[in-house]
């Protein structure tokens, strides 16, 4: 395929800051012009077939050449290169949106009833691809303290990735409204950070539910490590089967989760949490969410990462919810939060790259900080942002003003 090609597509991303790409041949190509903010890169593609690979699948292309050492980046790194190309095209500057045609339309529907199907057996292998990786992993990228992988809140004066999990703990359980004695469902549980810090701040029992092996096994170690495994309780169940067991919540926190379900199980999702949540009920569903409209998710994320996952748009999450007959009592967005918490969780693989290679090896540390580095751009410059929405099934479940929520974060934080 001709260098000319591949100049040609680069050449109309790259405006600001400066790309030099130099090809097999030995020609070398000088893409943009240094400009403030924007990084400068140089690589170097190792064979011919790289150039056919990215103009084929962008994303996907650029991301396999990578992990095979296909790509080498002569000056700076792969979070500098992603977001040098990212940063050119902002979301918000993208310009007026066109119609889709109809045959991509038709193709998008095709995608999505293919790969976004997640019925109980799929999610749990779903969710082992990711997480049952090992817990190793990630205690060298996560804050050992909560152990939280999902978007941190950096609140005022907040300048540490453990302290600003810590932030996010204390806003979520403001906005669930706990009170004394009630029974907490936290959904997607993780490695129990969650379910840990609400037993410790409460009177409270918690049940905890995850798909995980390997982090029901470290979720109940810590709890035990932390003395509140009296007050804790972790189980291996999909929340479907947990629905139909007749069990009722005072309050239902999900963090993270949500971005796993699948499209067309949303309102599956809702419904379930809908009977699981007691009438006078709150819940907090914290995700990863679209700024625009319903998308698809790309080939990259969904062949290496994220299998039969979904990042949702707003309007077809409170879609969903609005079938079982829940009320979005509180919105808010977290608009660049999330790109903050990745570039600690890449900060941290970079000094922890030798023992993460050990660990599973040089191609699955290219695929990962890959991974870690296109989701930054995404949150910094393209269509991603964090939404936490608060529901309740009663609308006198809640206090008519957000004035409750401050003194408890700050509580919280207190103690």
């Amino acid at each position: 395929m001709s260098s000319s090609l591949i100049d040609r597509f680069l050449s109309s991303l790259v405006k600001r800051g400066q790309l030099t790409v130099s090809m097999p041949s030995g020609q070398k190509h000088v893409l943009g012009e240094p400009a403030e903010g924007f990084p400068e890169v140089a690589v170097t593609l190792t064979d011919a077939k790289v150039a056919r690979d990215i103009l084929f699948n962008p994303r996907l292309g650029a991301g396999e050449a990578y992990m095979d050492g296909r790509i080498v980046i002569d000056q700076g790194d792969i979070m500098q290169l992603v977001q040098l190309l990212r940063a050119n095209k902002p979301w918000e500057r993208a310009g007026a949106l066109k119609a889709p045609s109809p045959l991509a339309r038709l193709k998008a529907k095709a995608q999505f009833l293919r790969a976004s199907v997640n019925e109980a057996a799929s999610s749990k292998r779903n969710v082992a691809h990711h997480y049952d990786i090992g817990n190793a992993l990630y205690e060298l990228m996560l804050d050992r303290e909560h152990m939280q992988y999902s978007c941190a809140y950096w609140a005022n004066g907040v300048n540490t990735l453990a302290k600003a999990q810590e932030a996010k703990l204390a806003h979520i359980a403001a906005k669930l409204a706990i009170e004394d004695g009630q029974h907490i469902l936290d959904i997607g549980c993780g490695w129990g950070g969650m379910a840990i810090y609400l037993a410790h701040h409460y009177d409270v029992q918690v049940t905890g539910i995850t798909l995980s092996q390997e982090q029901l096994a470290l979720a109940k170690a810590r709890a035990e490590a932390a003395s509140v495994a009296h007050k804790v309780r972790f189980k291996l169940v999909d929340y479907r089967d947990l629905a139909e067991q007749g069990q009722s919540f005072d309050r239902i926190v999900s963090v993270g989760m949500f971005e796993h379900v699948g499209r067309p199980q949303f309102a599956t999702f809702f419904r379930a949490c809908s009977n699981l949540l007691s009438d006078d009920g709150v819940m907090l569903l914290h995700t990863i969410g679209r700024f625009g409209g319903p998308g698809q998710t790309d080939a990259f994320t969904s062949k290496y990462i994220f299998p039969g996952g979904y990042i949702p748009a707003l309007s077809e999450t409170l879609a969903a919810s609005e079938k079982a007959r829940l009320i979005h009592t509180d919105i808010e967005t977290l608009r660049l939060h999330y790109a903050r918490t990745l570039r600690e969780w890449y900060a941290k693989c970079e000094e922890h790259r030798e023992a993460i290679i050990d660990l599973m090896d040089e191609r699955f540390y290219r695929m990962w900080t890959f991974y870690l580095a296109g989701a930054t751009a995404a949150f910094e410059s393209g269509g991603m942002g964090n939404y936490q929405i608060q529901f309740a099934r009663s609308r006198h479940a809640l206090p008519i003003t957000r004035t409750y929520l401050e003194p408890e974060e700050r509580r919280l934080l207190r103690g």
